[in-house]
Order: structure tokens, then C-alpha cells, then sequence
């Protein structure tokens, strides 16, 4: 299997989480700021009119003095005639004691907004906010005019500045209950329109699912005119895989041929010969024609773990295994068990998968004494490498003592002549699993003997 490049899955956001936490800071960004300028205007808008509103009670003040002292505090306000109501006005002269109050003031008197350093406008208005004698906040208007022979005159009104604040505070409320509404409402509109815009790639991510899990050979069904075309090249793609796998197929069967024709020929010519040099040479051939044989072999398994899409079923073919080695151990009287769990699928050829657990049957039911356990998982636990499945073939054998497992796997390494065999069964198991990304693991087995755990790619 061509060696792909390690992608992390757990340092980078998906594409749907980058889009839908865009979209919401922003949403709510917008809606944060949105709110702060509304609130702040609101609140300059509500304290204008609130000023307006004392300047109308201020105007008319101001004519009752200019027509007369006893026409003064007619406002029309009932606010000014309940004590200590927070509504209130105050005339005064500038150059006596003499002091005009609404009843609210109750024999109290209005801090003057002049003496605090407040400064008038252009038309001799001063606004501004004072403590009153409830040691509330008042919010109060003033201007001093002159009527002639009865001199300058201060005149004064304040209001409850609780009142500004008590609206704007609703307000914010208000706009906060709504804007929060509204939020949520951007919030979920973003993660439809998410999901509803991905769908395309999702769709395309399961179609190359389904090639990898062997389910089909092509990506099929309309896509949008941006996705379209890496749907095509991802096709073309594949069958540029197939067509160079089928070529490296064709090369190697070549190869096979050309080899082992000439191999026969000088066999056969020793044969003829009972020389030492025949002897030798038919030694040589026969190590020669292994040779040939075994890489040849791992070519076209190489070979056939780069195409993609390829797989194979994993119960059907563990099963015709057993019955193949129970037919061929029958003598012998040996019990295989058989464990696999349902719908699992190595991701490779079937040929490769059914000669490397075919080995390790091989193996087992030469040295088990009464059974060997076949079992195939998903390969789980601590540290285990997602999308594997494990073949565990164990024996109750005489096992295999821990310095001679790396031995076992060794191509042509026999441990025990008495036993028939090459040499290669462990060996090639151990190189094709490497091809397909996976290892071949010897330990102690709990029924005695010798445990062969096989980690392979699942589909």
C-alpha cells in the first residue's frame, strides 16, 4: 500500500463548525453594537425630551413672573402639588431672600445649578444634575431673568432624573429580549443554511466511503457546478489507480513467465547430470525459483493494495478456511472455534486477506494439540489505531518461547524441521500485513500454545 500522509483530525475545526462560528460572532458582533448605538441614542433622545418637557414648565414660569407674582405656579401639573413627589420649581430673587416654591418642595430649597459651576448656553439656560433635599438625583433646568422694576429673578424647575433612567433601562431591556430573539433566530437560520450548503459534500464524502469500502467503483449522482468537477477528477483518479495497478499486474505476470522458463530449463538440464556441479546447481535453482516466487508474490499483493475500493468480507472467507482445515485435520481429530464479529470487512483483496489467515490456520493446526480459536474484531482498547480489525489465531500447542517469535517470522526460517513447510508461511503474513499498514504480533496464547494476532485496515 502506497505510504499516504498523516492528516490530523483533531486540531482543525470542520468546515460546517468554521462557517457556523463565523456566522454567529459576526451575527453577534453586529447585534452587541447594534445594541450599544441603539441604547445610547435612546437614551440622549429620552433625556432631550425629558429636558424639553422641563422647559416647557420652565417657559411658562418664566410668564408667570413676567406678568405678575400671583399668577405664579399655575402648570397644570398635579407632580408639583404632592410633597416631596419629585417634581419641582422654585422662584427666587436674585437680590433678596424673597423665594417662591411649588408645594412638592415642602419648605425646602433647589440647589442652584449656577453655583455649582454649571454654564449657560447661548440663551442663558442652564441644564444639568443635582442632589435635591430627598437625596435624590434631580435633574433640573434654570435661568435667571429681568422684569424690569422687580429685578432678576431665578427660575428653577427639577424632576425625578429616575424617571430617564427607568424608561431607558425598559428600553434596553426591551431591545436586549429582542435582539436576543433575533439572535438565536440568525443562530439557527446559520445552521440550516450550513447543513443545507454542505450537503453536497457530505454526500461526496460518502460516495468515496463507499469506494473505499469496496460498495463501488465510482462516484455517481449530480453535484453543484463547484463540486462537479472534483467529483470528476476524483473519478478519473480512481480509474487512473485501476489502470496502473492492471499494468503493474500484466508486468509482473510477465515477469513470472520469464523467469521461470528459463529457471526449468536449467533444472531440468541438472537433472540430467549427476555431477557435484548438478547437484549444486539443482540446489541453487530450487532456492532461486523460491526466490522468484516469493517477491513476485509480494509484488502482485502490493500491487493489489493500491486499488481502490477493494474489500472483502470477513466471516465468509475465516469460514471456508475452517472447513478447508477441518477437512485436512480431520485425522487428527482437531476442534476449530470460530468467533467474528457480524458485517466486518478487511479493506484489501480477498485473496490477500484468505493467504495470510489461511498461514496462520496453517500454522496453528500443525502444532495444536486438540484446538485451535479463530476470532476476528474490531481492534479496540487503549492506544488502538482507529479503522483496524485484529485476527487472533491461537493454539494449545507447545507454544513458542519469546526469543525465537522474531526467528519465526524470518523468510525460509524453519524452528523445526520435523514439521512440513517452507519457511514462508509466517514470513509472508508478516510482509503482506506491512504492505496493507498493518503487523503480525507473536505471544502466549491462554489455552498454552502460541497466540498470532493479525492488525489489518478495515473498511
Amino acid at each position: 500500500m502506497f505510504a499516504l500522509p498523516r492528516l490530523s483530525l483533531g486540531g482543525e475545526r470542520s468546515i460546517a463548525q468554521r462557517l457556523f462560528i463565523s456566522a454567529a460572532f459576526w451575527s453577534a458582533l453586529v447585534l452587541i453594537v447594534a445594541g450599544l448605538a441603539l441604547s445610547a441614542i435612546y437614551r440622549a433622545s429620552a433625556q432631550r425630551a425629558f429636558d424639553e418637557r422641563l422647559g416647557v414648565y420652565l417657559r411658562a414660569l418664566v410668564a408667570d413672573v413676567a406678568m405678575g407674582d400671583e399668577a405664579t405656579g399655575q402648570l397644570g401639573e398635579p407632580q408639583f402639588e404632592l410633597t416631596r413627589s419629585g417634581w419641582y420649581w422654585q422662584v427666587s430673587r436674585v437680590d433678596s431672600a424673597l423665594v417662591k416654591t411649588s408645594r412638592s418642595l415642602f419648605a425646602a430649597r433647589l440647589p442652584s445649578l449656577a453655583e455649582a459651576g454649571v454654564a449657560a448656553d447661548a440663551t442663558g439656560l442652564r441644564k444639568g444634575d443635582v442632589i435635591g433635599p430627598d437625596e435624590r438625583r434631580l435633574r433640573m433646568v434654570e435661568r435667571v431673568i429681568d422684569v424690569g422694576a422687580d429685578g432678576q429673578w431665578l427660575v428653577q424647575v427639577a424632576a425625578n432624573a429616575e424617571e430617564v433612567s427607568a424608561q431607558t433601562r425598559w428600553f434596553v431591556f426591551a431591545l436586549f429580549a429582542s435582539f436576543l430573539t433575533l439572535g438565536a433566530a440568525l443562530v439557527g437560520a446559520t445552521a440550516l443554511q450550513v447543513r443545507y450548503g454542505l450537503r453536497p459534500l457530505r454526500r461526496l464524502q460518502d460516495e468515496v466511503a463507499a469506494i473505499r469500502r469496496g460498495e463501488s467503483d465510482r462516484i455517481d449522482g449530480a453535484f453543484p457546478e463547484d463540486l462537479a468537477p472534483l467529483a470528476g477528477e476524483l473519478n478519473l483518479l480512481i480509474a487512473s489507480n485501476r489502470e496502473v495497478v492492471e499494468r503493474a499486474r500484466t508486468h509482473v505476470g510477465n515477469l513470472a513467465h520469464a523467469l521461470k522458463t528459463p529457471l526449468s530449463v536449467i533444472a531440468n538440464e541438472a537433472n540430467a547430470d549427476a555431477s557435484p556441479l548438478a547437484d549444486k546447481v539443482r540446489e541453487q535453482t530450487t532456492v532461486m525459483r523460491d526466490q522468484v516466487t516469493y517477491y513476485l508474490d509480494r509484488a502482485r499483493a502490493a500491487a493489489r493494495s493500491s486499488v481502490i475500493g477493494a474489500s472483502a468480507d470477513v466471516e465468509p472467507a475465516l469460514q471456508g478456511l475452517v472447513r478447508t482445515f477441518e477437512k485436512i485435520c480431520a485425522s487428527r481429530g482437531l476442534l476449530f472455534d470460530l468467533e467474528c464479529e457480524a458485517a466486518l470487512r478487511f479493506r484489501g483483496e480477498r485473496q490477500d486477506f484468505e493467504e495470510m489467515c489461511g498461514n496462520l490456520i496453517d500454522n496453528a493446526g500443525k502444532w495444536a494439540a486438540t484446538r485451535v480459536a479463530v476470532r476476528a474484531a474490531i481492534l479496540a482498547g487503549e492506544g488502538a489505531a482507529p479503522g483496524f480489525l485484529v485476527v487472533c489465531v491461537e493454539d494449545d500447542g507447545p507454544g513458542l518461547p519469546p526469543e525465537q517469535r522474531a526467528e519465526a517470522t524470518t523468510r525460509g526460517r524453519r524452528l523445526d524441521e520435523t514439521k512440513p513447510g517452507s519457511g514462508l508461511g509466517l514470513s509472508i503474513v508478516a510482509d503482506l500485513a506491512k504492505v496493507y499498514g498493518g503487523a503480525l504480533e507473536l505471544d502466549d496464547s491462554d489455552m498454552g500454545g502460541l497466540k498470532a494476532s493479525l492488525r489489518l485496515p478495515r473498511a
